[in-house]
């Protein structure tokens, strides 16, 4: 298994981004699931130059965006982002798109489940159908139960993928599982050989090997499927504002490229600016924990 590491975390350019993760020894990167801040055309070459490879993106369900929308516009502007993502990531040479249904941070319901399963099912299929014929591989993921209320478990996300086609697949997320699952170990062998995509941040969101699960055993079980694709690292920092940070210098203080949309996203998922330093350590700290076990 190699690894590879999203961008979404920090605001910085991504020449300083690959720049990082070439020098720590990573070989993928899972872009940011925004393809209207992307020209693929002219930042394969930028990748290419620091021998780093795309793996996929994540759907950024945010504001409007959802599958599952009473709106049938709605349903239809989310689908064709959906497909404009995957579009950049085939021209990038990537495989995966990891693919959240509903509006992240959205957790009350529009319609009864049986009307938003039939919404989900339809939207993904026109999806699969696009990214059959471009030659990638649809991951459902389940995020938790405070960032959505429609696919939180495995289980969940492996029946709207058999739903949608034989070859859709589902995108499991340790920090998520620890949250959802009865037991995360379960839950990989259940989804089996539908896993096209992993992602990997410790019980509280830091780097692997800074909280409390067992990496050793979640290597052995991902073995144990026959899982030997790319471990995908996608820790979102928790930001102490107190005397007992132990971390005095994880706070940036005069945030340079960070929008107003991406603070918020932060913010909604517990973090917000971090500085340079902090954050290398976090990607420095997630290769050394996963690639010790990996040896």
């Amino acid at each position: 298994m190699e690894l590879a590491i999203h961008n979404w975390m920090r605001a910085e350019s991504l020449e300083h981004t690959l720049t990082r993760i070439s020098k720590l020894g990573y070989t993928f990167l899972e872009i940011q699931g925004a393809p209207e801040n992307y020209d693929a055309k002219k930042i394969k070459p930028i990748m290419d130059a620091h021998g780093i490879k795309c793996w996929g993106s994540v759907t950024l369900m945010l504001e409007e965006r959802n599958l599952l929308a009473k709106d049938p516009a709605q349903r239809k502007m989310s689908i064709q982002y959906v497909k404009d993502l995957a579009k950049m990531v085939a021209d990038l040479g990537g495989s995966v798109i990891s693919l959240v249904p509903a509006t992240v941070g959205k957790i009350i319901p529009d319609a009864t489940p049986e009307q938003e399963w039939e919404w989900a099912v339809e939207g993904v299929q026109e999806i699969y159908k696009y990214t059959e014929d471009l030659g990638l591989r649809i991951g459902i993921e389940p995020i938790n139960r405070f960032e959505t209320y429609f696919i939180n478990r495995g289980a969940q996300a492996l029946a709207l993928a058999e739903a949608v086609g034989p070859n859709c697949g589902v995108c499991l997320d340790t920090f998520h599982m620890n949250i959802e699952e009865e037991d995360m170990f379960s839950t990989m062998k259940q989804v089996g050989d539908r896993l096209v995509n992993f992602h990997v941040a410790d019980n509280n969101r830091m780097a692997p090997g800074m909280g409390h699960l067992n990496w050793k055993k979640i290597i052995e079980t991902l073995q144990q499927i026959n899982y030997d694709k790319v471990l995908s690292v996608e820790f979102c920092a928790p930001l102490d504002r107190t005397p007992a940070n132990p971390f005095p210098n994880s706070i940036e203080t005069d945030p340079k490229e960070l929008t107003a949309e991406q603070k918020k996203f932060l913010e909604d998922h517990g973090s917000s600016a971090i500085t340079d330093e902090f954050y290398t350590m976090l990607t420095k700290k997630s290769m050394d924990t996963l690639t010790e076990i990996l040896k």
